[in-house]
């Protein structure tokens, strides 16, 4: 016999009280038989008895183990119901905070875009919107349905906990080991899953987005908004020559001896930063760019650095510039060293760019097809520069 307590003798049937005999022996049923998981007497349990070689223990350990474990589900249902309670009460309501608000900006981007080519696109309008509308009200529902999901958890926790807690009090050791409702209601709330982070819940902001809206818009931009960009001659390259309006920069294979050097100034890549820099708003600028196969144009935040020849100088190399750039026939859009080519079949004549800080977005348009040749949604780090680097021939800032 494999006892897991004192090894049970004729005298040993004493248990916690009166209460059920063993049918067979009439006996107290003061031991526990872990083979059979049932109450029996110490004659059953004893060397001639038939649970000889089960595993056996006494009566009042078996209950005090379980009394234990109900102990502790009920410390787990707690510190569960605590967490969902906490998640419904602040992160779902945040969630349908943050939907509503992005929904109400998003809303405003589409009416103010297309405010600017209004009598052209009506129907566009209003399908955006729409989808909007509609994605407001996916995000909203999916919030509801949430809080009604962990409502009903709640509600299946408490009641499983109560349940629990009644048998904790109202079962004496022989009703209680014999409860088989104990492992039942453990398993069906070890069912219930904590709250994980869902994209459901969001308001996905890609639902204003439209290539026509985004072409009629730039196309708008560019006609109204486009500014006077001038170049800061302290931050020139000394393989540049720059105009007398401070608008176009020039190649030269040879490096000048007339700028004078100073911590601005980019001492090896030909690069050059405009005077004027952006910290919020619409801005928009032109550039013409038809003399020159080997050019980069975009924003660079003021933190570039100026000095040397490694890629923390070089546009598109490093994290503190986004460019549009071209070398012979090959086109790209860089930044912080990764490029993603654009299939072009020919070079622009002119380049607009469009700076929306409002949404974080950067883009680059050409004029002459009304084509966007590429567009960059990212959080940008303080304030921008219009940035330029030349190295075969001219370009030159188109007001």
């Amino acid at each position: 016999m494999s006892a897991e307590g004192a090894e049970p003798g004729p005298g040993s049937g004493s248990g916690p009280g009166p209460g059920p005999l063993c049918p067979e022996h009439g006996q107290a049923l003061s031991w526990f038989c872990g083979s059979e998981r049932r109450p029996v007497c110490a004659a059953c349990a004893g060397l001639g008895g038939r649970c000889r070689g089960h595993r056996i223990r006494r009566a009042e350990e078996r209950a005090e183990e379980l009394r234990n474990k109900i102990v502790d589900q009920c410390e787990r249902l707690q510190l569960q119901s605590a967490a969902i309670t906490k998640y419904v009460a602040d992160v779902l309501p945040g969630k349908n905070q943050r939907a509503v608000s992005m929904a109400s900006a998003a809303r405003e981007l589409v009416i103010q875009r297309l405010s600017l080519v209004r009598s052209l696109c009506e129907s566009e309008e209003q399908r955006l919107l729409e989808q909007v509308h509609g994605e407001e009200e996916r995000a909203h529902q999916s919030i509801l349905t949430q809080r009604v999901h962990w409502a009903e958890a709640l509600q299946k926790l408490d009641t499983i906990r109560t349940g629990l807690v009644g048998m904790l009090t109202h079962l004496d050791d022989l009703q209680l080991i014999k409860e088989q409702e104990i492992f039942e209601r453990t398993e069906e709330a070890e069912g219930i899953l904590d709250p994980q982070e869902s994209e459901m819940l969001n308001f996905n902001e890609k639902c204003t987005r439209s290539p026509l809206l985004t072409q009629l818009w730039a196309t708008a931009v560019l006609g109204s908004l486009s500014e006077d960009i001038r170049i800061d001659e302290r931050t020139v390259s000394p393989f540049l020559q720059l105009s007398d309006d401070r608008k176009t920069l020039t190649f030269s294979t040879k490096k000048s001896k007339a700028c004078a050097d100073g911590p601005e100034r980019f001492d090896h890549w030909p690069n050059a930063l405009a005077a004027t820099s952006f910290q919020n708003g619409l801005h928009a600028w032109m550039v013409n760019v038809q003399n020159s196969c080997a050019y980069k144009v975009g924003v660079a935040s003021g933190h570039l650095p100026r000095k040397g020849s490694g890629s923390d100088c070089r546009l598109g190399h490093n994290a503190f510039s986004w460019v549009f750039s071209r070398y012979d026939q090959e086109f790209r859009f860089s930044h912080n060293g990764q490029h993603e080519p654009l299939g072009l079949l020919r070079g622009p004549a002119q380049l607009g760019v469009v700076l929306d800080l409002q949404v974080q977005e950067l883009l680059f348009y050409e004029p002459a097809s009304g084509t966007v040749l590429c567009a960059h949604h990212v959080s940008f780090p303080g304030p921008l520069f219009p940035v330029f680097a030349v190295a075969d021939q001219t370009i030159s800032i188109v007001r």
